[in-house]
């Protein structure tokens, strides 16, 4: 597939900014159900816009998976004004979910309703790891407040230099560094692929972003799932089976390192059993801009009758600011980006 989207790609070059602090926090508090979100229906693969002022999801509540939006509601220390993002965000013949707001009205996400990318040299596809959604690829889109959204576009196929395979991407994430722009995601389609992995795509000169590198310190013989990389670009959080026997327990793990041109230390699963339960799948974690929330979905797979999923979320406090090592990369953030939200009071600390 031909890389068609530059412009839009540069575009998200251009917003993206590194937070030029190191960051130390305390002990996740008991995730909780996110209140104003939730329905009957399946809910799950939460994330907080960059200001903080939105939280999409993807949600059946209207019979497709199909991505939605929150709006925060400071007040009620709630999310509502929930609304269906529409055509083209969402596809009436297509699952639509994974959504990753980025600054200037920019959404990335994934869907299924293109899955034919050339890859050559792939093994067979391997289905899905047990509760994932259908196979997608990564789009790109953006919003227009007076015209709605943009026809989504393909990053691209991996047989024409793009990060998309034949076999299931999901989660992108995007993160600027001192080293460049990079797109983390999940993919169980690479050549590499042991199962599902994580991976990473640098963005080119030109805004398309190149095929996935496997990250080999994130990623395990298990399947490894749907990475989100803090603003800093120092944590990433990601869902794994590697410490389980079934393969249906994912938990939510977690991963540091010193400086954006450091390897990645996995730290281990988030140690709080009301976080991470022994019977329940939680996956698509994704941390707010200032790192003190936790979003994630929940899907209790041993529950009768089954349980569809609903998101969650936890919190925790910063404890202290020190100087990053990629302080050449930027400035003082003075419009509350990098503050805490801690008095929106999602959770408890």
């Amino acid at each position: 597939m031909n890389r068609k989207y530059p412009q839009c790609a540069l575009a998200i070059a251009a917003i993206l900014s590194a937070n030029v602090y190191a960051q130390h926090y305390g002990a996740w508090s008991n995730a909780q159900l996110a209140p104003g979100v939730n329905t009957a229906a399946a809910e799950g693969c939460p994330i907080e816009s960059p200001d903080g002022d939105n939280l999409y999801f993807m949600s059946t509540r209207n019979g497709g998976l199909d991505n939605w939006r929150a709006t925060r509601n400071v007040a009620m220390r709630s999310w509502d004004h929930v609304t269906n993002l529409g055509a083209p965000a969402n596809s009436p013949t297509a699952a639509d979910y994974c959504p990753t707001p980025l600054p200037g009205k920019w959404l990335l996400f994934v869907s299924s309703r293109q899955n034919a990318e050339d890859c050559t040299g792939c093994k067979a596809m391997p289905p899905p790891p047990p509760g994932s959604p259908p196979a997608g690829d990564i789009f790109l889109t953006r919003e227009n407040p007076a015209h709605g959204w943009a026809t989504p576009v393909d990053l691209g196929g991996y047989a024409d230099g793009g990060p998309n395979t034949k076999g299931s991407e999901y989660s992108p994430s995007v993160v600027k560094t001192a080293q460049g722009t990079f797109l983390y995601f999940s993919s169980d389609g690479y050549p590499d692929s042991k199962g599902h992995d994580i991976y990473m795509s640098r963005q080119r000169a030109d805004g398309s972003f190149g095929p996935g590198v496997r990250v080999a310190e994130l990623s395990t013989d298990a399947a490894d799932l749907m990475p989100n990389v803090r603003r800093d670009g120092l944590e990433i959080v990601f869902s794994s089976n590697r410490a389980s026997a079934d393969p249906r327990n994912q938990d939510i793990w977690y991963a540091t390192r010193p400086n954006t041109a450091s390897p990645w230390t996995v730290r281990g699963r988030i140690e709080n059993p009301a976080v991470n339960t022994a019977d329940g799948a939680e996956t698509r974690a994704t941390l707010s801009s200032d790192g003190t929330r936790l979003y994630f979905g929940r899907k209790h797979f041993a529950q009768v009758p089954a349980d569809p999923g609903d998101v969650y979320v936890s919190t925790r406090v910063r404890l202290t600011w020190g100087r990053g090592h990629d302080e050449h990369h930027g400035h003082d953030d003075r419009h509350g980006r990098g503050r805490s939200h801690d008095h929106h009071g999602h959770g408890t600390h």
